[in-house]
């Protein structure tokens, strides 16, 4: 295909118009991340049966046309580790994606190994080796050359040859619906996580007081407006722990501020008069509007749930051996101690472990289910077999497969 880069609104709308025709779009991003609030587009790129297209955001600046067809549920969108673009469509206009299939997440329900790159991927279902040699391109800086919109444009034009193969064995093998499931289940995730309050995504925040969890709050939601404000990494306006040491400390001058190591350094120092200002409004809450106190993400397992948990995940590795499926992808040692929490004291965060739920049930929930009953063992499976381990029912006698 010729190389082709759109730098006007004129042939973007053209583009647009042909996606929605076509009805599926193989679609990636290059941008760059390290020092502004959000990631900056550098590049989109396209590819349907007929064209491949790149689109230049620097020269083309309203894209809505595009992310308004993302969000659609008419124009079905294929990508390859697509959590960026679910991202970027995000925050361009405020809706998440319709249709969106993501084959790296795909990949993971056809074989053991997840994630894996999109190099990878085509070498293991197309046989084809794509170029990996501009990894470090700068993607803001003019002009691109030709080498880096090939390899750019390489990212897509394997992509819907990949998606038909992938959805015909996920289709002949029954696994379609779980692939479209968790790929919702994995927009849903992003979704929550973009609304999330500035002070939920940092640790440690159940082991505070009510004072100090006030300060937390303030100097976080501080800390992303000012990000947001100054387009800057939010680690570089002030970092997590930072934050935490202020809610503790409670600092109530600059000077009593600059006790703590690091908030002298000069990035910091010359914001310590807003922080302190920050925390001084905290400190002025009355006790009854105070925030209630936080509960631990997850306590620590005891050993008991540790030797229950490492019993269970035997069990999952051969299950997930069984069906050639990632076990990355169906549960890790905290959906594992979810359940056994679950099973032994109905204890639970949820009203079900993820583990029993959809698709993750039809794998394995009930199986380890019936380990933790006593309702099936296992031994040491002859070397000529497929897996390490033999699942056998002990009433039943007849293999948990």
């Amino acid at each position: 295909m010729q190389l082709t880069l759109i730098s006007n609104h004129e042939d973007f709308a053209e583009l647009c118009d042909h996606i929605r025709e076509a009805g599926v779009v193989a679609f990636d991003t290059e941008f760059v991340s390290e020092s502004t609030y959000r990631p900056e587009l550098g590049l989109l790129q396209f590819a349907t049966d007929e064209r491949s297209v790149a689109v230049d955001p620097l020269a083309v600046s309203d894209l809505s046309m595009w992310w308004d067809i993302m969000s659609d549920d008419q124009t079905t969108v294929i990508v390859h580790g697509g959590q960026a673009e679910i991202r970027f469509c995000l925050h361009m206009i405020g809706k998440p994606p319709r249709k969106l299939y993501d084959i790296q997440l795909a990949e993971g329900f056809r074989g053991r190994s997840y994630p894996l790159s999109y190099a990878a991927i085509v070498q293991r279902v197309l046989n084809q080796h794509v170029d990996s040699s501009q990894t470090r391109t700068d993607w803001l800086r003019r002009p691109l050359s030709n080498d880096q919109l090939k390899y750019a444009l390489e990212d897509v034009d394997y992509v819907l040859e990949i998606w038909r193969k992938q959805t015909t064995w996920l289709k002949k093998h029954g696994r379609l619906d779980w692939v479209e499931s968790e790929i919702q289940r994995m927009i849903d995730d992003i979704v929550a996580d973009d609304t999330m309050a500035p002070w939920h995504r940092l640790s440690g925040t159940h082991k505070l007081t009510r004072r100090e969890l006030a300060v937390l709050q303030k100097v976080a939601t501080w800390r992303e407006e000012e990000a947001a404000f100054r387009n800057r990494p939010v680690r570089r306006i002030l970092r997590d722990d930072l934050v935490i040491d202020l809610a503790k400390r409670k600092p109530q001058t600059v000077t009593q501020a600059l006790a703590t190591r690091d908030l002298n350094r000069p990035e910091y120092k010359r914001r310590l008069d807003d922080i302190v200002n920050v925390i001084s409004e905290a400190m002025a809450i009355p006790d009854k509007d105070l925030p209630q106190k936080t509960r631990s993400r997850r306590q620590e397992s005891s050993s008991d749930e540790q030797v229950i948990s490492k019993l269970l995940s035997l069990s999952l590795s051969n299950r997930c051996a069984e069906l050639d499926i990632s076990q990355t992808l169906v549960a890790n040692n905290k959906d594992l101690t979810e359940l056994v929490r679950h099973h032994r004291f109905g204890d639970c965060d949820t009203s079900k472990p993820r583990i029993l739920d959809g698709w993750r049930q039809e794998v394995c929930g009930q199986l380890l289910l019936d380990v933790m009953d006593g309702k099936v063992g296992f031994r040491v499976a002859p070397a000529t077999a497929s897996t390490p381990l033999e699942f056998r029912y002990e009433d039943a006698h007849e293999d948990a497969s």
